[in-house]
C-alpha cells in the first residue's frame, strides 16, 4: 500500500527521532500518542519504503567484514583486518605491510587501561607499533624478548619499549641483552644480570602483549636467520611452521623444538599463556600458514593482519577455537 503525505511526513519524524536523536520507541510513542508497537511499524515501514537507508561504514583501509569473520573462524576477542597495499612487485614477498603496526598501535589504544603492565616482543611490526603510538593510558612497559642484535638495540625493540613508555607517562623495563645465545649457560647467566631480572619480574604482571609471527624462512623470521644451517636444518626436521618470540610451532599448533628456548632470552610459552590480551601483528601471503599455526596455539587473543593474509586464512578448513579458553594444544 502507498503511503499518504501525512504517513510520510510522521515516518520520517519517528525515524529521525530514532535514527538520528537516539530517542526510544516509547519516548517517539508518547510524543506522538500512538502505541511503541505502532512506532516499530512506522520504523519498519520506512526501511522497507527506502525512507531510511542504513550504511555500515568504517575507515577505507580497515574490512569489516573479514574482520569479523577472523574473529569467529578463530575465536579471537578482536581481530582488524587492513587492506593489503598494492605493489607492482610480487605481492607475496613483501614484509608486514607498515599499515599493519599503525593499526596495532590505535588498538593498543582501545585495550590499554591505567595502571596495566604493557609487553612488547621483538619485531618489525612491533618496532613500526611503537613509532606510530599517539596516545596510551598510563602504564608500565616491559621488553618481553632480547633483541635481534645488541649492536642494533637503540633502533630496536629497546627504542620500542622507551618510545611506548614515553607516550604513556610510565616506566620502561627494556632488556639489554640479545634474544639468542650460544648456549644454554650463557643466557641461564643473563637472565641473573640485574637489569634483566628486574624485566623478568615483570612478566607475570604483564596485561596486554604485543607480539609479531615469522613464517619458517629466510628473512621472515628472526631466529631462523640467526641460527646456523645445520640448526636451521634440525629444527626443520621437527616440522617447525612459525615462529614467535623464539618459541617454534608446528602446523598444528604445538611447540616444538623447545630446547632452543633454553637458548634465548625471552618471556616463556606457559607465561604468555596467562596474559590476558595478547596482539599478534602479522600480514601477507608468506605468513599466512604461520599465522594459523600460532593461532591455534592458544598463546594469542587478537590479531591485526592485512587481507591478503586473511583470504588465506579463511580459505582453509575448520580450525579450532583456542583463544576462547587459552587451550594448550599439545597438553603441556
Amino acid at each position: 500500500m502507498r503511503m499518504g503525505p501525512a504517513e510520510l511526513v510522521q515516518a520520517a519524524a519517528m525515524a529521525r527521532r530514532f535514527y538520528l536523536e537516539g530517542k526510544s520507541k516509547i519516548q517517539i510513542a508518547e510524543e506522538f500518542g500512538v502505541s511503541r508497537f505502532k512506532v516499530a511499524r512506522v520504523l519498519e515501514t520506512a526501511l522497507e519504503r527506502d525512507l531510511v537507508r542504513i550504511e555500515i561504514r568504517v575507515p577505507a583501509e580497515l574490512d569489516a567484514e573479514r574482520s569479523d569473520a577472523l574473529r569467529a573462524r578463530y575465536g579471537l576477542r578482536h581481530a582488524v583486518v587492513v587492506e593489503s597495499p598494492t605493489s607492482a612487485d610480487d605481492p607475496d614477498d613483501s614484509p608486514d605491510p607498515e599499515n599493519l603496526g599503525e593499526v596495532a598501535a590505535g588498538l593498543l589504544g582501545e585495550l590499554v587501561a591505567e595502571g596495566d603492565v604493557l609487553g612488547l616482543a621483538w619485531g618489525r611490526s612491533t618496532i613500526t607499533m611503537a613509532a606510530a603510538l599517539e596516545t596510551l593510558p598510563p602504564c608500565t612497559v616491559v621488553q618481553l624478548t632480547g633483541v635481534y642484535d645488541a649492536g642494533t638495540a637503540e633502533r630496536g625493540s629497546v627504542e620500542a619499549v622507551r618510545r611506548a613508555a614515553q607516550v604513556s607517562g610510565g616506566d620502561a623495563h627494556p632488556i639489554y641483552a640479545p634474544m639468542l645465545l650460544p648456549d644454554a649457560a650463557t643466557a641461564t647467566a643473563l637472565r641473573h644480570q640485574t637489569g634483566i631480572a628486574r624485566a623478568f619480574e615483570y612478566f607475570d604482571k604483564v596485561t596486554v602483549a604485543a607480539v609479531s609471527i615469522g613464517s619458517w624462512e629466510p628473512g621472515i623470521s628472526t631466529v631462523h636467520d640467526m641460527l646456523t644451517d645445520e640448526e636451521r636444518a634440525h629444527y626443520a626436521s621437527l616440522g617447525v611452521a612459525a615462529e614467535m618470540s623464539a618459541h617454534l610451532f608446528d602446523a598444528e599448533g604445538r611447540r616444538v623444538g623447545r630446547d632452543l628456548g633454553e637458548r634465548c632470552i625471552t618471556v616463556e610459552a606457559d607465561r604468555l599463556r596467562r596474559i590476558p590480551e595478547v596482539v599478534a601483528i602479522a600480514g601477507g601471503q608468506r605468513k599466512a600458514a604461520a599465522i594459523d599455526a600460532v593461532l591455534r596455539s592458544g598463546l594469542v587473543t587478537s590479531l591485526v593482519t592485512d587481507t591478503a593474509a586473511a583470504d588465506r586464512l579463511l580459505e582453509a578448513g575448520p580450525a579450532p577455537r583456542p583463544a576462547l579458553d587459552r587451550a594448550d594444544p599439545d597438553g603441556s
